[in-house]
C-alpha cells in the first residue's frame, strides 16, 4: 500500500474498467473492491492517529505522576503536615517545664484559642488565672537542646466583642516631679467591632468620644519553657522569650526562639486587639484570642536571643533591666545572625546596621524590659 493515499493501481483499474465497457457487473464490482481498500486506507490512518494520541496522552500522565512522586521524596515522610485542633482546659502562669498538652511534628500547624490576661475566655466565662495565662505547652517532636524552633503566626485575632485596658501610664515612664500628677488607677471597657476591625470605648472620657481604633492584633506572650528546669513568671521575659509585648508578634511574623529543653515546649497568649508601643499603661486592649501558628525545628541552630522576620524586616530581641541591656542583647544576636547567615564580618555588620538599623521598644512596664533590633531585608539580597 502507498503511503501516502490509496494504491494508484487501484484508482487506474477501476477508470479503465468503467470506461472500456466491462460489464456492468464485473465493473460494479472490481468498484466495491477499490472502494473497500480505499476504506481500509482511511481506517489504518484514523488508527495511526487514535495511537499517537493515546500515547502523547499516557506519556503526559506518566510525567505527572513523575513529578508528584518527586515532590513526595523530596517533602520525605516526616514532613507530612497535620493540622491540629486544640481546646485548652487548663492554663499555666509560668514558662517551664509543665507536662505538654499536645505533642506535634515539624512543619504541623496547631488551632486553638487563649484567654485574656486575667484569665477570661471567649464567652467572658473566668477559667484562668492572672496574670497572663498561657496556653500549652506544645511539645515539638525532634527539638533538642543546641536547636531552635521557628514559630510562625499564621493567625491571631480576637474572638469576643469586649476588651479592656487601664490608666494611667506607669510611674516610671513619666519624669519623677509629674508622678503625684497622675490619676488613680483604674480600668476601662472598649467595644471591638470584630466585622470592621475597630475598637472604641465604651464610657470616654471627655475629649474621646470621637475615638475609633483600627484593630490591630498581637501576642502579648510567646516563648518556650527555659533552661536549667526554671518556671518563669509570665509577666516577665528572657532568653525564652515570654511577657516581650512587641507589636511586631502579628499574623505573618515567625519568631525563632533558642530550645533549652527536649520538645522546645511552646506556650502562647496574652492576646491585644491593640496596644502602643512600650505597653506604658500595662495592657494593650486586652482579650481572648483564637491563634493558628505552625512550626519547624532548625537542628543545630544555636541562638541566643529570640529572633524573627516579618515580610519586611529581620528583627532581634533582647530582655532585661535596665533597657540599654535589652539594647545591647538584641543588637549582639542581631551582629551575630547576619555574620552566621549573610556572611558579614562583625565590621561590615556594623557598618550596615550603622546605617540601616531601626530599634523598637517592646515591653517597659514588666520587670524586664524589651527591646528589638530591625534590619530591612530589601539590603542583605537573597540567602
Amino acid at each position: 500500500m502507498d503511503a501516502d493515499g490509496p494504491p494508484l493501481g487501484s484508482i487506474v483499474w477501476t477508470a479503465y474498467g468503467l470506461m472500456s465497457g466491462h460489464r456492468r457487473g464485473d465493473a460494479d464490482k472490481m468498484a466495491a473492491v477499490h472502494r473497500s481498500t480505499a476504506y481500509t486506507w482511511l481506517w489504518e490512518r484514523l488508527l495511526q492517529v487514535v495511537c499517537v494520541f493515546m500515547f502523547v496522552l499516557l506519556y503526559c500522565l506518566a510525567s505527572c505522576a513523575t513529578s508528584l512522586y518527586n515532590t513526595g521524596n523530596e517533602l520525605g515522610e516526616e514532613d507530612v503536615v497535620t493540622v491540629y485542633r486544640f481546646e485548652p482546659t487548663q492554663f499555666h502562669n509560668t514558662f517551664g517545664p509543665h507536662a505538654a498538652v499536645l505533642r506535634i511534628a515539624d512543619g504541623d500547624s496547631v488551632e486553638t484559642t487563649t484567654l485574656d490576661a486575667h484569665g477570661y475566655d471567649a464567652g467572658g466565662e473566668l477559667v484562668g488565672e492572672a496574670p497572663n495565662p498561657q496556653t500549652g505547652p506544645f511539645y515539638v517532636e525532634g527539638a533538642e537542646p543546641g536547636d531552635a524552633v521557628a514559630v510562625t503566626i499564621e493567625v491571631a485575632t480576637p474572638n469576643r466583642d469586649t476588651g479592656w485596658t487601664y490608666a494611667p501610664v506607669a510611674s516610671h515612664v513619666v519624669d519623677a516631679e509629674f508622678v503625684p500628677e497622675l490619676p488613680v488607677r483604674e480600668r476601662m471597657t472598649w467595644a471591638l467591632d470584630l466585622v470592621r476591625r475597630t475598637a472604641r470605648l465604651a464610657e470616654p472620657a471627655p475629649g474621646l468620644a470621637g475615638l475609633v481604633l483600627p484593630l490591630a492584633p498581637m501576642l502579648g506572650c510567646l516563648g518556650v519553657a527555659p533552661a536549667h528546669g526554671q518556671a518563669i513568671w509570665t509577666a516577665t521575659s528572657g532568653p525564652h522569650g515570654g511577657n516581650m509585648d512587641y507589636r511586631g508578634l502579628v499574623a505573618g511574623a515567625t519568631v525563632i526562639f533558642p530550645v533549652f529543653v527536649a520538645g522546645a515546649l511552646i506556650h502562647l497568649g496574652d492576646g491585644h486587639a491593640v496596644q502602643g508601643d512600650g505597653e506604658i499603661v500595662g495592657t494593650g486592649i486586652e482579650t481572648s484570642f483564637d491563634v493558628r501558628f505552625s512550626v519547624r525545628v532548625l537542628k543545630g541552630k544555636e541562638i541566643g536571643w529570640p529572633r524573627g522576620e516579618d515580610a519586611d524586616y529581620l528583627f532581634t530581641m533582647g530582655n532585661a533591666r535596665p533597657l540599654d541591656q535589652a539594647l545591647q542583647h538584641a543588637t549582639t544576636e542581631m551582629l551575630r545572625w547576619l555574620a552566621e547567615d549573610y556572611g558579614l564580618s562583625f565590621g561590615a555588620g556594623s557598618t550596615l546596621l550603622g546605617q540601616v538599623v531601626r530599634y523598637e521598644v517592646g515591653n517597659v512596664f514588666d520587670p524586664a524590659y524589651t527591646m528589638v533590633c530591625k534590619v530591612p531585608k530589601a539590603v542583605l539580597g537573597s540567602r
